[in-house]
Parts: C-alpha cells; structure tokens; sequence
C-alpha cells in the first residue's frame, strides 16, 4: 500500500516539473517574438520659441547705445543659448547692411548700432537655439530708429610734431621706450578704447593714454618715423581721422669723449666783474685747458645742441658762471633739461656747475628748497634739499676735498678782488641732504673768522648709477685758482671714468 503511494506521489511530482519547464518555454518564445516587433517612431523635435521684451517700444527713435531684453521656451527640452543679429537701413543715404549672427547665453545685451545717417532704421532679430541645436524658425524681431552719433576725436599730447628722442635697443630701469601721451573727447557718447601704431604697421587697442613704445616697433631703430593713434566710443564708433605725428629717433654712439657747452653769459658780468664781461674767450679757453681735449659749443649763440650731436659723446660738461639776480636772467638749463634727462636715460655722463645752478631751477622758491620726487635735481642728481649762502658779505674762499678736508681748493682772488666779493664768492648752492648711492666730493670752506652757517656744507656731490653718472657743483669753477681747478677738473674726470 505505501510503495504504490509513493509511486503515485513520484509521478504526480514529475509531471508538475515538466508543467514548469514547458511553460517557461513559452513565455521565453513568447517574449522573442514581441521584441521582434517594430516600434513606433519618436515624436519629432518642436523648434523653441523667442520673446522679446517690450523696451524699448516698437518704432521708437533711440541713442545709438541700446539694450534689450528676451528669453526663450522650449516645450519638449530646454534652451541652450541664442542668435541675434540687426539690419540697418539708412534712411536718408538710401544703402543697408546686415550684421552677422552673433551667438550667447545672455538674455539681455547692450548694443551700439550703426547709426552713420542722420536717421537709421533698425530690425534687431533674435532666437532661441534648443537642446538639438534647432533655431526658432521665426525670430523675435523689433524694430525702432537711432539717430546719428558723432565720431570720437583724438589729439597726441606727447610727443610734439618733428620732436626727436634717443632710442637704445632694450628698456631699461631708466628708458622705458618712447613716451606716448594722448586724449580723446566724444561729443554725445563716452570713448571707450584707443588705439595706436608706428608707420603703417597693425593697430594697438589699450585702454591707456599713457604708454611707452619699446624698441621693437620702430624699423629700422634710427630715423624718422610716423606715430598715429585713433579711438572707439561706446557706439563702436573709431575716429575716421585720428592724430599722428613724427619723430627722429637718435641712437647714441658714444664714440666721442666730451662736450663742454658753455652757457656763461659774459654781458652779465659787472660791477666787481667787469674785467670779464664779454670776455667769452677767456671763459671758453679756461675750461679748455682744465678739462683737455674736449669739443665745445656755445649755448649763447647756438641754442641747445640737437640730440644727434650729443649722443656722440660720452660726457657732457655745462657750465653757468655767470652771476644773476633778475629772474629773466636766471640759466636756461632748466628749460632744456628734459633733453639732457633723454641723453643720462640711456647712458650719458653729466657735470654740471655754476653759479646759483641749482638756484636757478626753483627761481620763485623760497631756500633752503625741498626737491620732490619726479624733479631733475631729485631723480637725477639724487639731491633731497638745496641751500644758498648769502651774497654779502661773502665768506666762500673755495673747497674741500671730502675726506680730505685738511686740504683746500682755493677761490682765485684776482678774480674777486673788487666790491663786493673782496677775494670770496658768495651765493653759493649747498646740498645738505642727498638720497642714496651718492658721494659727497667737496665741502664748503671759509675762513676761520668767517659765517659758519654752511662750513663743511656739500658743495659738490656724485650720483652712482645703474646707467648714468652726475656730477653737480655749487659754484662756478671759472672763479676757482686754475692750478686748483685742474685738480678738480681731474678728480671728477677719474671718478667717471675718464684719465
């Protein structure tokens, strides 16, 4: 009884697992033929649409510089950016132009349109781009009228028309290039960007109106050449005509040794002076024989030499020995020292000396003066404060050499003999404060029974530079004994260098 159960139960068993196994062929081939089925195709893309705000209004007549605003849909992705693009029609000129389409993400722009006649019509367009790079087949569009924009003008401040400038084959700490200064006006706008270029080479936009034009630009370096700037107003506006100017570039060859420019004016000579007055062959022919072999050029009757000829030498001595008390005649160095700051910026040597030399570039001054940051006292010959002795009674009876100030440099008192120097010079520029990387080489000397206000004073200091090297004295040497102007003379001529 129990072994026919359990073939029963075994049987019963075999064929509920063969059910199983059939059935699950079944859904197997059932599912194969469904994913043989073709499906249905995607629905297509829909294009996005565009919207444009409502300022400005249609047909309205607006400033050239205008901003917008629109946005974008897209019911089946999303927006991944924009096209915009404005037509103009000139009314009056009767032409049009179309700009290109420009793409972005932004939603509102600021645009300057062309508006060159005196009433434009404009068609801006834009439209939105979607996810599948599918544009707005009808643009948002508005149309309204700019009226006409003045061009910007440009005017060159520095340099001057014909100005001409040394020029080295590199920038250095003290020559940056050739100087650059320019400004621009716009009547019914802003300007924005300038540009400038040498000869007719490409433009250079710069956002500045005070540069510096290195080397590089100017081919070949030597010569004349043609420095023209232009600028761009907030409605892209460039100025039509712009400003130019020419200028010689000099670059110094430095194959000569010294220049003595005399600047003594001997008719100014008097009173206790006037063995001398327009006596300019003694003056010139005593700074020859103390310095030596040297060229020489009289400012008096020739000006200030041009640049061409003082980039060929390797030192240049200026001497003012005249006295001065009216300010028309005070020493015209100051005015013409922007050119020798050009010749030291790019290597020169300079000594200068005279009397009231220093005086002479702070005439309306009040002394003891301070000389700022920025002048030629201060940046080139590193003096920080300049004093003058009084003239009577004079107590000046020479110099001496720092360190060694046991030793004098005498005054020449034939020279001096009458009223009212009595043998003794006076007003004379002393420096009691110096800025760095300066050698005191005399002080001031004068009698034992004379004023000490300015004993042991610097009456002659020494700039060390990283490309130039100055020599300033207080005094004039032409006043000096000459046997202790040679001494002089060939100290300050050793320490630059020269033997």
């Amino acid at each position: 009884m129990l072994i026919t159960f359990n073939l029963l139960y075994n049987k019963a068993g075999f064929m509920m697992f063969r059910f199983i196994i059939i059935s699950i062929s079944l859904l197997l081939l059932f599912f194969s033929l469904t994913c043989e089925r073709k499906t249905s195709p995607a629905n297509p893309n829909q294009p996005p649409n565009t919207t444009l705000a409502n300022i400005p209004k249609e047909n309205d007549t607006l400033f050239a510089l205008a901003t917008l605003h629109w946005d974008g849909e897209d019911y089946d992705g999303f927006i991944s950016g924009y096209q915009y693009r404005y037509i103009t029609q000139h009314i009056y000129a009767g032409d049009s132009l179309t700009q290109e389409w420009v793409t972005t993400t932004a939603t509102s722009i600021t645009i300057p349109f062309e508006s060159s006649d005196l009433l434009n019509y404009q068609r801006f367009q834009v439209r939105a781009i979607d996810d599948k790079g599918e544009a707005d087949p009808e643009p948002a569009e508005r149309k309204f009228y700019t009226v006409q924009t003045v061009f910007p003008v440009t005017d060159i401040l520095v340099p001057t028309n014909n100005q001409q400038f040394f020029v080295i084959e590199n920038v250095t700490d003290w020559w940056e290039g050739v100087p650059l200064t320019f400004t621009a006006s716009d009547q019914d706008g802003e300007v924005v960007e300038f540009a400038w270029r040498v000869d007719k080479g490409e433009w250079n936009w710069t956002t500045d109106t005070t540069l510096h034009i290195v080397p590089s630009f100017f081919q070949p370096l030597n010569g004349p050449h043609v420095i023209s700037v232009t600028c761009r107003d907030n409605t892209n506006l460039i100025d039509p005509v712009g400003d130019s100017v020419n200028v010689i570039l000099i670059q110094p060859t430095f194959t000569l040794d010294k220049l003595i420019i005399d600047e003594t004016d001997e008719a100014l000579f008097g009173g206790g002076l006037n063995a001398f007055r327009n006596r300019d062959d003694l003056v010139d022919s005593f700074y020859a024989r103390i310095f030596g072999p040297a060229d020489s050029w009289d400012f008096k009757s020739q000006g200030m030499p041009p640049k061409s000829l003082l980039g060929q030498y390797k030192l240049v001595i200026w001497h003012a020995d005249n006295p001065y008390s009216n300010p028309t005649d005070v020493h015209k160095l100051p005015r013409y020292i922007r050119d020798i700051e050009d010749y030291l910026n790019v290597g020169g040597n300079f000594i200068m000396g005279g009397w009231r030399i220093l005086k002479s570039f702070a005439q309306a001054d009040p002394f003891p003066k301070v000389f700022e940051q920025g002048t030629f006292i201060h940046d080139y010959l590193h003096i920080l404060e300049a004093d003058e002795s009084i003239l009577i009674p004079t107590d000046f009876v020479g110099c001496n050499p720092w360190p060694n100030v046991t030793d004098t440099l005498y005054v020449d008192e034939d020279k001096l003999s009458q009223f009212p120097y009595f043998g003794k010079l006076g007003q004379i520029n002393v420096m009691p404060r110096q800025a760095g990387f300066t050698e005191v080489m005399y002080v001031y000397a004068n009698t034992i029974s004379g004023l000490t206000t300015w004993r042991g004073e610097p009456v002659g200091i020494r700039y060390y530079g990283s490309v130039f090297n100055t020599i300033v004295l207080g005094f004039p040497m032409f006043f000096m004994r000459e046997s202790d102007a040679q001494i002089m003379a060939n100290q300050m001529l050793n320490s630059l260098g020269f033997h």
